[in-house]
């Protein structure tokens, strides 16, 4: 796409505000905060509800039981509907789910709330994919994007900081009450300021504006976000999952060294995000194309990513922590202009249901990577071949950018009603 056909393009965007932007982030980092306060509450309400270690690890992956197949479903009603009430609805559930966790006195309740916490949260990323895609230039899309990547790296930050604070203060059960009315109180600020922007989306539906799923599956660039992204949430899922046990268990670290360090490579992990997004759309505003504003960031990222994966199976304690700084780094290089890409190919027409679908296929690697590593650690006695298959996943990341992404513009679909 030429510099003249971005521009054409995006006269035609009604753009919103950065307020829109900020809320956004928030949102996201909600989200993520929710998401994972059970894995900080976990032993507590194992130890008060006598459940087994098995319940509990029910109950962890549950969440993805839902939340992976219900992309597909969000991605669609946005197209269909108002993306910014399929989004307030979304949170709506998610939150109450939170909340009614801290009332839960049984196993059954909690797990059918983990799994409607899947499905509000499943509004996120296609909600926020559509509205960007639908109001942002191209050459923003890469600050936005960063801006909510942010988001999504300090939520479990704060989740663990001060979740776990209040839990030794107030108890899990507060807490879950605390964060699900928080989460509410969101939908006040959001819904004064979207309210002239919602209404004329609703005023703008038509039934058959966006592209069919069959037509997205036909295109390369789909299933290069798809499976590349699935490739690089392998790798993130092996280290947010078995971080603490690594750490603890082969470095030696402390447990308060192990949160701390946690903590510090997600602080990374965002600044990352803001400052890669903020440059590639530097890049562009200098007159770079979209294609090499974007895809060497992606590319560079998941080699940095396998570099680090090797560092820290092969090094010392010390050259362990710093591979894994090094590695939240890429992550935040990838995440912004990732959803920047993909917002970009799919355009205003398919940008929620493109990476419902994409982000919903790749989050499977939520529930493998845990498992596989498990499964190599038992098998290998160590985490050598469990850091390779990172490694190796990162690396097939970056060949799914190269091959089957080769160049980033918007999708020409078929006519208004054809598809």
């Amino acid at each position: 796409m030429t510099t003249t056909d971005m521009d054409s393009a995006d006269a035609a965007r009604p753009v919103f505000g950065n307020l829109v932007v900020w809320l956004l982030a928030v949102m996201v980092l909600i989200n993520y905060v929710d998401r994972g306060t059970l894995s900080t509450a976990g032993p507590m309400i194992r130890d008060e509800l006598k459940l087994s270690n098995s319940q509990l690890g029910v109950l962890l992956s549950a969440f993805y039981w839902t939340y992976v197949p219900a992309h597909a479903v969000v991605g669609w009603l946005t197209e269909r509907f108002n993306a910014y009430w399929v989004l307030a609805v979304g949170l709506a559930v998610w939150a109450t789910a939170t909340a009614l966790t801290g009332l839960a006195h049984g196993f059954a309740l909690l797990l059918v709330l983990r799994l409607l916490l899947g499905v509000g949260e499943s509004a996120a990323f296609p909600c926020s994919s559509k509205l960007f895609g639908q109001h942002l230039p191209a050459g923003g899309m890469g600050f936005a994007n960063g801006l909510f990547s942010m988001g999504l790296a300090l939520g479990p930050a704060f989740g663990v900081f001060f979740g776990g604070e209040i839990m030794a203060q107030q108890g899990w059960r507060m807490t879950f009450i605390l964060f699900g009315g928080l989460s509410l109180l969101w939908l006040v600020p959001w819904l004064m300021a979207t309210r002239r922007l919602s209404g004329e989306a609703s005023r703008a539906r038509h039934d058959q504006d966006e592209p069919s799923f069959a037509e997205l599956l036909s295109k390369p660039a789909l299933w290069g976000t798809m499976v590349g992204h699935g490739f690089n949430l392998y790798a993130f899922y092996f280290v947010i999952s078995w971080l603490p046990t690594y750490l603890i268990k082969v470095q030696g670290l402390s447990l308060r060294e192990m949160a701390v360090t946690g903590g510090e490579i997600y602080l990374v992990y965002a600044a990352s995000s803001f400052v890669s997004g903020w440059c590639s759309d530097r890049l562009i505003a200098a007159g770079v194309s979209l294609t090499w504003s974007r895809k060497p960031f992606l590319v560079a990222a998941q080699l940095i990513v396998a570099a680090a994966m090797a560092a820290a199976a092969f090094g010392g304690a010390k050259a362990a922590v710093a591979s894994l700084f090094v590695a939240g780094a890429a992550f935040g290089m990838w995440t912004p202009n990732l959803y920047a890409v993909a917002q970009t190919l799919a355009g205003p027409r398919a940008s929620g249901k493109w990476v419902g679908l994409s982000n919903g296929v790749a989050n499977l690697s939520g529930v493998l990577a845990p498992l596989a590593t498990g499964f190599l650690v038992d098998a290998t006695g160590g985490f050598l071949a469990a850091f390779a298959a990172a490694g190796a996943m990162a690396l097939l990341a970056a060949v799914c950018v190269l091959v089957l992404i080769w160049r980033v513009r918007e999708t020409a679909w078929a006519p208004r009603g054809a598809s």
